[in-house]
Formats: structure tokens, C-alpha cells, sequence
């Protein structure tokens, strides 16, 4: 199968401070790949350039085997990339299945449609009565997302991301704020969503990280110090030292 992601050589740099430098990796299809990191490793910088939010100061994005390093956001989603932010990206004025719906269409020929309301398109409302039942949602779908508790609005920012059908989903700290119990059911959710869809996650949250991700990738001052399964992550000496401050005896 076809690599999903393949980045080379990315670099960032912000007034000649380098938040990445000369980072390299790629991403198979239905791979959880988990992007861990002290503050300041350039995590959010990574996801996004990867999004299309920052331009590139070097380096090449490869996305199915395109060259995407100029490409915008949008266009980046169209061709199968979402994306969920570490602070919420919803409308909180709107009702729950209205941000949904919204989301479906933004990814649509239906976007362009004038004359007909969200929902005069069926296969859109059954699709988002699914996916809300998925996260115990669809009983609020009336309710505006400012009265939704703080889970419930990480959880459908979560499946508002999957609206359109991504191939590659970036999702910044997922769990940031959630319980042990609300974060364990992210990870479910993620899981659920099937193994054709490949997930790249910047996370503090080491359950969610260790529960989730095929392979971790640690960032150090921006730059890939270890890419490897969970459980050498959690024997590596470097990655102990940079990223958890535990010396080597």
C-alpha cells in the first residue's frame, strides 16, 4: 500500500530560531503514530506546517506520493487530511448537529447549494446521526455546543474532524482537560473509526499515547531524537533524559 505521509528534511525557523530543523518521517496507511515532546519541542509548529497553516523554511511534504509543500489547506483537504486543534475550533452559538452538518457540507458540492438547508441532504444527517451516537451525543443534538461540558466538546470536535472521510488525521492534545475516563474513550473513538485511516497525535497525555500510537516519534528542541514502538520509547535512555529529566545512572 501507498505511504500516507512522507515528510523530508522540514525545517522552521521564526527570526533565525529553529523550531524544527531537518525533520523526517513517514506515515503508512491506518498507522497511530504518536508525536510526544517537552514545551517548546515544536509539536503544534510540526502540525502546522503539515496542515498548511505555515509555510515551509526548507524541506519537502509528500502526501499519497504528491509533492504538497505549497499547498494550501484546503486543498490539503481535499485530498484526505483533517485536522482537530488543541483549543476548539467549533461554533459555540451553533447547535451540536449544526456544527456537524456544517463540517459535512464545508467538504461538499453542497457548500455552493443556496436554496436548500442542510437538511434536505439525507445521506449528510444519517451520517451524522451515526457518528454522534458513536460518542453518546445525539440526545444534545439540539442544544448549542456552548452548553456542551468540556468532554462532550472534545469529543464531537473529534468527529466533526472525521466529516470528511479523511485518509490522515492530525489531532492536537485530543485529551487535553478530559478525565482518565474521557480520555480512554477518545481512544476508543480513534480506535472505532476503522484502520484505513491513519492518525498523527501530539499529546502530553502519556495513557492516550501508549494506548494508542503503533509508534512514537520524540521531538527534542526541534529536531527527531527517536521513532520507534511504544515499549522502546519507554526504554530509551535519550528520551528519558530530554524528555521525562531522568539523568543516566
Amino acid at each position: 500500500m501507498e505511504t500516507i505521509l512522507k515528510i523530508e528534511g522540514v525545517s522552521k525557523s521564526f527570526g533565525g530560531v529553529w523550531a524544527l530543523y531537518n525533520v523526517s518521517f513517514s506515515v503508512e496507511p491506518g498507522e497511530k503514530l504518536a508525536i510526544i515532546g517537552p514545551n517548546g519541542a515544536g509539536k503544534t509548529t510540526l502540525m502546522n506546517v503539515l496542515s498548511g497553516l505555515l509555510p515551509l523554511s526548507d524541506g519537502k511534504i509528500f502526501l499519497f506520493g504528491k509533492d504538497i509543500t505549497r499547498f494550501s489547506t484546503h486543498h490539503r483537504t481535499q485530498m484526505g487530511m483533517a485536522r482537530s486543534f488543541q483549543s476548539s475550533a467549533l461554533f459555540p452559538e451553533m447547535r451540536v448537529i449544526d456544527n456537524l452538518l456544517l463540517a459535512f457540507h464545508g467538504t461538499k458540492a453542497s457548500r455552493y447549494g443556496m436554496l436548500k438547508t442542510f437538511y434536505s441532504y439525507q445521506e449528510c444527517c444519517d451520517e451524522a446521526e451515526k457518528l454522534l451516537k458513536t460518542v453518546n451525543l445525539w440526545d444534545r443534538r439540539f442544544i448549542q455546543v456552548e452548553s456542551l461540558s468540556h468532554g462532550e466538546k472534545k469529543k464531537l470536535e473529534i468527529v466533526t474532524s472525521f466529516a470528511s472521510n479523511p485518509k490522515l488525521l492530525l489531532l492536537d492534545e485530543p485529551s487535553a482537560g478530559l478525565t482518565s475516563e474521557e480520555s480512554a474513550e477518545v481512544v476508543e473513538i480513534i480506535k472505532e473509526k476503522g484502520s484505513d485511516m491513519a492518525v498523527l497525535v501530539v499529546a502530553h497525555d502519556m495513557d492516550l499515547v501508549f494506548n494508542l500510537a503503533d509508534e512514537i516519534l520524540v521531538l527534542h528542541y526541534g529536531e527527531v531524537i527517536a521513532k520507534d514502538k511504544p515499549d522502546a520509547i519507554a526504554k530509551d535512555v535519550r528520551v528519558k533524559e530530554c524528555y521525562m529529566g531522568i539523568e543516566n545512572e
